[in-house]
């Protein structure tokens, strides 16, 4: 079975619901403290969502110090699938393993609902197995969520087809509407809504589509490995 390690730092709190999702498409997990210095024998790395130390400075700029990171940042650049999921997104960008920044929502508001994205890109270790203009429903739960880039930056990504998630209606002020993007190899991936929290047969299952992707990519299986119920 592959394995994912879920890097847990103080104040991570979806680590379990991470764990829970992975398991749904048939892979394992392990819980990775920050403190660690070695990932282990791990297929995949997954930050997870919550308010790493506090969120103190400003989100992810203590946790991009832990001394797991270094760790992270050797997988990510040996190829290695590094997924980030809302504060995990904000720790990417601090430690400079993804571009940008996330900043404070438009009108200063905590945003806690569901919200429907678009992949427009499915050249990333999280979407290639979903067909992009794809609508997925998934929620969010972020103080910090809109995501920010100089305008060559953005040049940048949208050149290298690196926008993988797009908000159909932009809740928070992110430029160009942006949900999630991924480094130029596509194995690192940020995104601030939480598909995790969308892999429950009684509530929404998009998510699903996301995590089979990853469970693809660690397979070598390549595009579409989504469960036949999961496909749009």
């Amino acid at each position: 079975m592959k394995t994912a390690g879920i890097v847990v730092f103080p104040g991570s709190n979806c680590e379990h619901d991470v764990a829970e999702a992975l398991a749904v498409v048939g892979m394992g997990s392990t819980m990775v403290w920050h403190g660690d210095q070695r990932l282990g024998g791990v297929d995949a790395v997954v930050l997870p969502g919550g308010f790493a130390h506090g969120d103190y400075l400003r989100p992810g700029a203590i946790a991009r110090f832990s001394p797991v990171m270094a760790a992270v940042e050797e997988f990510a650049r040996a190829g290695g699938p590094v997924i980030g999921i809302c504060n995990g997104f904000q720790v990417l960008t601090e430690a400079g393993l993804l571009p940008g920044a996330l900043r404070q929502n438009r009108g200063l508001k905590f945003l806690c609902t569901e919200v429907k994205t678009r992949v427009d890109s499915a050249r990333s270790a999280l979407t290639c197995g979903v067909a992009t203009g794809t609508v997925l429903t998934l929620p969010i739960n972020h103080f910090s969520g809109a995501y920010s880039c100089p305008p060559d930056t953005l040049a940048e990504l949208r050149a290298e087809d690196r926008i993988v998630l797009r908000y159909v209606d932009n809740p928070n002020g992110s430029v160009d509407d942006i949900a999630g993007i991924c480094s130029s190899t596509g194995n690192v991936v940020g995104l601030m809504p939480h598909p995790e929290r969308a892999c429950d047969p009684l509530g929404l299952q998009d998510g699903v589509r996301l995590w089979a992707s990853l469970a693809a990519t660690v397979a070598g299986a390549g595009a579409d490995a989504a469960p036949a119920s999961h496909r749009g």
